[in-house]
């Protein structure tokens, strides 16, 4: 029997995320997946999300049945051995027969065939035991151990997360990561509902915001619309925060890449001068694919260092963050990142924040935002960063948010909900998109 394509992607795809710190949604969107029929390409980002999503419980279930211990195994096997540890515990349409011959092929494939005994051993014996790869849930309050057991966290972060927000809403958050997430789309120009329908596309509105819609169904990435940016797929807290930039004739987007909120700045100023800013040429050019309007000017620079002499209007700093917000979407996140790395990203983020502050015009705005859960990454780089500066105040976003929902833009019928001490936070699972963190910083007149 011949490894199927759809398996065989999804292995090669694992192995590139362990071993480059790729991550798995750009490669899943990348010519190797897309040559895939339909059927192979939707079982291929089953396989690679719902392995990254559930490691922990798979290597818990692994390594009771293995007599060697996991971290001794070589890469290959033991993402062979977690393939297969998948398809067993949670896909029900797939053979048991199919899951273990073809994770033993792809041990041999890699050039790994004396693990091939072990592998097939090891997954049989986990054959029909689907228990061992689930947690019950407990009606009463769990505790954090438990929580990070049933839903495949780190035990440290759901700690964070339980001391910052509680207990009940830590499990929320967890849950939310362990789903597949909606897909939201902004619509970007002129197309109407009965357009998508038209191309095979079934959505509903925004939970949000008026602008966005949730796909039901259809593949958005083949539609006319999608191809020709009359629609863009960008979760609607992320839309969210372009909406907060407000409006202004010079805007400054000071870490921009990938792009899609420096699109949705274009989209809503028209008549403005954008500098999108973005360090790696590479992710400069991705950022100019996503971010075409004739307004936006690219720049490849450091946003410590800008070579302008220009301030602005408006001033997006959404700068590089840990992700802990998005793990519905970047699973692999969880098992990289370490509590020790959040002062690191805190420090950087302090240093880009106090350069942008800089450009900021008088009587301007600065919209500070990350998609993280962390307050190392959220309001303490904002408290730090003010504490050695005269001139600037924080606006609350709940007066902001208020302003949204009286121009009908903002649809939420709770808007007080998506804020905390004057700061927008989004929850994952309290609210219905990805978390994000939003502090407006206005400069004296």
């Amino acid at each position: 029997m011949a490894i199927s394509p759809a398996r065989l992607a999804a292995f090669e795809i694992l192995l590139q995320v362990e071993r480059a710190g790729a991550y798995a949604a750009d490669l899943l969107h990348a010519s190797q997946v897309n040559r895939l029929s339909d059927a192979d390409k939707a079982l291929s980002t089953e396989l690679v999300m719902g392995v990254l999503r559930w490691r922990a419980r798979l290597d818990h279930a692994l390594a009771s049945a293995c007599e060697q211990p996991l971290a001794k195994l070589d890469l290959e096997v033991l993402t062979a051995l977690r393939l297969g540890s998948y398809q067993l515990g949670f896909l029900e349409r797939v053979p048991p027969r199919a899951a273990v011959h073809e994770s033993v092929e792809l041990a041999k494939r890699a050039r790994k065939r004396s693990a091939a005994p072990l592998v097939n051993a090891v997954l049989r014996r986990l054959t029909d035991k689907k228990e061992m790869f689930h947690v019950e849930h407990r009606e009463t309050e769990p505790s954090a151990r438990e929580v990070a057991d049933r839903c495949s966290h780190p035990q440290w972060m759901v700690d964070r997360w339980a001391k910052h927000f509680e207990i009940s809403v830590a499990a929320r958050i967890c849950e939310f990561d362990q789903a597949v997430p909606v897909t939201a789309l902004r619509l970007a120009g002129e197309v109407t509902d009965d357009d998508l329908r038209c191309e095979g596309i079934e959505v509903t509105p925004g939970a949000l915001l008026a602008r966005a819609r949730r796909v039901v169904s259809g593949d958005t990435t083949k539609s006319k619309a999608f191809a020709t940016g009359r629609i863009a797929i960008q979760d609607e807290a992320s839309q969210l925060v372009a909406a907060l930039v407000g409006a202004g004739g010079r805007i400054l987007d000071c870490c921009a890449a990938p792009g899609g909120k420096t699109a949705a700045l274009a989209e809503r100023n028209p008549q403005a001068t954008i500098v999108a800013v973005e360090l790696h040429p590479h992710r400069a050019r991705t950022l100019r694919r996503r971010a075409p309007a004739a307004n936006v000017r690219v720049l490849v620079a450091d946003a410590l260092a800008l070579p302008l002499d220009l301030d602005f209007d408006r001033v997006l700093v959404d700068v590089p963050c840990s992700g802990t917000g998005t793990l519905a979407r970047n699973p692999e996140i969880k098992w990289r990142l370490e509590p020790g790395d959040l002062a690191d990203l805190h420090r950087k983020q302090v240093a880009i924040l106090r350069a942008a502050l800089e450009r900021v015009a008088p009587g301007g705005r600065l919209v500070y935002s990350t998609c993280s859960l962390e307050p190392e990454e959220n309001g303490a780089v904002v408290e730090e960063a003010l504490a050695a500066r005269s001139g600037f105040r924080l606006l609350d976003c709940s007066e902001e948010l208020r302003k949204l929902r009286e121009t009908g833009e903002l649809v939420w019928s709770e808007p007080e909900s998506l804020t905390r001490a004057g700061f927008l936070q989004t929850l994952p699972g309290i609210h219905p998109c990805d978390g994000f963190f939003v502090a407006i910083i206005e400069r004296d007149a």
